[in-house]
């Protein structure tokens, strides 16, 4: 091993493709609903979605906020007045709880890193019942030493008091030989740096670095962190 035996997961886009999931539930309760849905209302909700996981993560609203004040914002855009947002919000959890997808080797590698002895631990701001189902239904359970999930740990990533939780839980030292892999400029590398952590930017797209955040490391294919890792791929 090198100087790295701790890591710390991002689930969502890192791990598991929340897009697909998020497109899957989506239309399984707008459908179940009786209500039109399209690629334009998909892409509606996204962007809404986003804004308001971007306004928890900078700790202006809370995760009840997120889960009904998305839906309230796209029934109102729609028109739509014969469901209550909470009714969807419910149904929509459900949903999302109920697939999941692996990101091109993930699993894979997660199974190898655990054969070879590092500890792994899933580091998340999603809701915490919907990422137990999926956790478990993808086997990531059964892989991962621990998982933390911000309603539990008083306060979302990237607050430093999330991760000093998270430290808190783990054994001495973890946080000298921890790096963090993540998707998220906002939540998980700028996480990473309030933590005082190394952090790996998981960009399989390439996209530009638009935030002035400190990353280590910057990956394409998940296999790429192997060689961060000092492990022979």
């Amino acid at each position: 091993m090198g100087k790295y035996t701790t890591i710390l997961w991002d689930l969502d886009q890192t791990l598991l493709d929340f897009d697909r999931s998020m497109n899957y539930a989506i239309r399984a309760v707008f459908t179940k609903y009786a209500l039109p849905i399209d690629e334009e209302i998909v892409a509606r909700y996204d962007a809404i979605n986003r804004d308001h996981w971007n306004r928890l993560e900078r700790g202006e609203i809370s995760k009840e906020e997120v889960k009904t004040g998305r839906f309230r914002v796209l029934l109102e855009e729609l028109g739509i007045k014969q469901i209550e947002p909470e009714e969807i919000a419910a149904r929509y959890q459900e949903e999302l709880g109920s697939v999941y997808y692996y990101i091109d080797g993930a699993k894979e590698l997660v199974m190898k890193l655990k054969e070879l002895g590092f500890r792994q631990y899933v580091v998340t701001n999603g809701v915490n019942a919907t990422q137990s189902n999926k956790m478990k239904l993808s086997g990531l359970d059964q892989v991962m030493d621990g998982v933390f999930v911000s309603e539990l740990m008083g306060c979302p990533k990237p607050m430093k008091g999330y991760f000093d939780a998270c430290f808190a839980a783990l054994p001495e030292g973890a946080r000298e030989t921890c790096i963090l892999v993540g998707d998220s400029l906002t939540s998980d590398m700028k996480g990473a740096e309030n933590a005082g952590i190394a952090s790996c930017w998981f960009n399989p797209k390439g996209k530009e670095k638009d935030l002035d955040v400190r990353i280590d490391y910057e990956i394409r294919q998940l296999r790429e962190l192997l060689s961060i890792l000092a492990v022979p791929s």
